[in-house]
């Protein structure tokens, strides 16, 4: 199935711009804005329209996360009955991370931490950890040069995930895409600026919503995976054809709920692969990844009324917390001054 996607072809032919267009934001570009309205008043936002159909919202005050995502007239992300909320970085205690969780294209969980509320000697935990609160001090906006016939934009920001005594990580983000394809590139470097070894872990909550997801899209993935626990076994077991989406369910009214944790098989260059395509509209998106940088995979059900989400989540480990990676003895440790890098695309085709 990933080797069905294929980049949609780009609405720009090259040069064909070429003295007939004064700004190239009649092509794309990003464009900066803050909100005014609603439970979102005040934050900080980055439109990017890769002048291709693919256009996105990057939300800067929130980890540099991304909100609304649409491809022509199709929409591609989940939205939450909440949306965009500012940052809060005191809402991350226990199970809070939920109430300001606006869904969207990419939640970045962590950087110390993936998994349910936790507590032992080495601290509490809330639910996914802070990063997805803390605002980005932005370095650099590229837009694209026409005359020069460069078509590269990007945006880049840096966030510092610190508590005194505690660890200090910094997550510096590039956002990138080129005018005319449909593609999102995300470069992510995590370094440990403090003076003492710190726990680190990375998932990219990637959450897709109708209508790419809808009745019969199929996911795709190829790995060894299981079921953490019996509620997700109703969805995830060898019965259940659990790579086609399901309509809603009673079954996951309120919390109800499915996840398994994906062993994910890379191809020969060490690419792993996954994503969902609709053939009913003709639509279809790609995750790709390095497995030797995100070698697990997370899939996340959700097909509740109203609350109809499918994620797919590269990560450095499964969403098990701290405490469990620390027994397993897979939870990463960031010496001092040690940069880990991330490269995440998706792709928009058909």
């Amino acid at each position: 199935m990933a080797d069905s996607i294929t980049k949609r072809s780009s609405h720009l032919l090259p040069g064909s711009w070429k003295g007939k267009v004064s700004n190239y934001q009649q092509l794309g570009g990003i464009e900066t804005a803050v909100l005014d309205n609603g439970a979102g008043n005040g934050t900080r936002v980055a439109w990017i329209d890769t002048g291709s159909g693919l256009r996105f919202k990057v939300v800067i005050d929130r980890g540099m996360d991304i909100a609304g995502a649409c491809y022509d007239q199709y929409n591609l992300a989940w939205i939450s009955h909440g949306g965009i909320s500012p940052p809060n970085p005191a809402a991350v205690e226990g199970a809070t991370w939920l109430d300001s969780f606006g869904g969207g294209l990419l939640t970045t969980c962590g950087l110390t931490h993936v998994g349910g509320p936790e507590e032992d000697k080495f601290g509490a935990r809330g639910l996914h950890d802070r990063i997805s609160h803390i605002p980005a001090q932005v370095e650099s906006i590229q837009q694209p040069d026409l005359r020069s016939d460069d078509k590269q934009m990007s945006l880049t920001g840096r966030m510092i995930q610190s508590s005194v005594f505690g660890p200090h990580l910094e997550l510096k983000r590039t956002i990138a895409a080129t005018l005319g394809e449909p593609v999102i590139r995300i470069h992510d470097e995590v370094t440990n600026i403090g003076n003492r070894p710190a726990p680190h872990m990375l998932l990219y909550h990637l959450n897709f919503g109708w209508p790419l997801v809808d009745e019969e899209a199929e996911i795709f993935w190829d790995g060894d995976w299981k079921a953490p626990n019996g509620q997700s076994s109703r969805i995830f077991n060898s019965q259940n054809d659990f790579k086609k989406c399901s309509p809603p369910i009673d079954d996951h009214r309120g919390g109800g709920e499915a996840v398994a944790f994906i062993d994910i098989t890379p191809d020969s260059a060490g690419r792993c692969r996954c994503g969902v395509v609709n053939s009913a509209i003709d639509l279809g998106l790609e995750v790709a990844f390095s497995k030797s940088q995100l070698p697990w995979l997370t899939n996340w059900q959700h097909w509740g009324e109203h609350e109809y989400v499918m994620a797919l989540e590269p990560c450095t480990n499964p969403p098990i917390g701290q405490s469990a990676a620390r027994k397993e003895g897979v939870l990463m440790q960031l010496e001092v001054g040690e940069t880990r890098s991330y490269d995440v695309s998706l792709t928009v085709g058909s």
